[in-house]
């Protein structure tokens, strides 16, 4: 018989109690609404690997799925980073979209939208004020300091999109992954309670995911572009925009363009617009090297 205290007990850790599916389930699948079906698993490599397989088989599920993880072992970021954080101590999620009825060209901003939806919700839900990392990070400030507390993936997968996002909830300092990381507990949030948050994020999803798609992928038109730039904390600072092939860019952050670019003003008195790169905030407000 398994000890009650051995660590693959789900019930091991009393102040991460695992996530209720059912309750989970009666507050967000209803008729009508953008969430279809909503899974948790105990353990998986990735979210985004096992909803991006199912996507692209012979039978998709539909728009609006969700799989939800209490611990991933072969957790993805961009440029293949791992993603590791002890089982229950964080959001660990990806869900299906298929915007067909969007241009193709416009589903770039899928990844921003999510990053707006997650913060905004996030903020209502845990108290905690959230910024934005273009392309894809999420920031809290933890002594003065600004840290990465969540990621987001987007892939392509059959006729739609796969997009992940990982959150760090209750992380202890002494558990944190790297010395730029954070956690909503670390920022000092009003509320850990993981179906409170989860709850909070995916129906703000829905909502600017409806709003985006209503505009027929116009950023501007549906408020996601004035949204992304409010809270991006890449704006007005100068940062190192490190390229594929290995080139990297050095200027100001000045804007986010219509097709979800962050444009770099150089010191040659150009205006640069990178659409792919891993971004390091050099200086400017409160944070220095991010």
């Amino acid at each position: 018989m398994t000890p009650p205290d051995a660590p693959s007990n789900r019930w091991s850790d009393l102040d991460r109690p695992p996530l209720n599916t059912t309750a989970l389930r009666r507050g967000l699948l209803r008729p009508g609404a953008l969430w279809t079906s909503l899974d948790v698993v105990e353990e998986t490599g990735s979210t985004n690997t096992d909803l991006a397989a199912r996507a692209a088989s012979a039978n998709p599920p539909a728009e609006g799925a969700v799989l939800v993880a209490e611990v991933q072992n072969a957790g993805r970021g961009r440029l293949d980073r791992v993603w590791t954080a002890p089982p229950r101590s964080g959001l660990f999620l990806s869900v299906h979209l298929t915007p067909t009825d969007v241009p193709v060209e416009h589903w770039g901003w899928l990844p921003l939208l999510t990053g707006v939806a997650a913060a905004t919700g996030l903020a209502r839900a845990a108290g905690v004020d959230m910024a934005l990392k273009w392309p894809n990070d999420l920031l809290v400030t933890v002594d003065g300091v600004e840290r990465k507390a969540g990621g987001i993936l987007a892939e392509r997968a059959g006729d739609g999109v796969v997009v992940g996002l990982g959150i760090n909830v209750s992380l202890r300092a002494d558990e944190l992954p790297a010395p730029t990381a954070g956690s909503l507990a670390l920022a000092e949030a009003v509320s850990l309670d993981r179906e409170t948050l989860l709850r909070a994020v995916l129906r703000s999803l829905e909502q600017w995911y409806g709003e985006w798609r209503a505009a027929g992928g116009d950023a501007a038109r549906s408020g996601l572009q004035a949204a992304y730039a409010a809270g991006c904390a890449t704006l007005d600072r100068t940062v190192r925009a490190e390229l594929p092939g290995g080139r990297s860019v050095v200027g100001q952050a000045v804007a986010i363009d219509g097709d979800g670019r962050l444009v770099l003003s150089t010191g040659d008195g150009l205006q640069q617009p990178v659409s792919a790169g891993d971004i390091v905030h050099l200086r400017g407000a409160a944070g220095g090297l991010v």
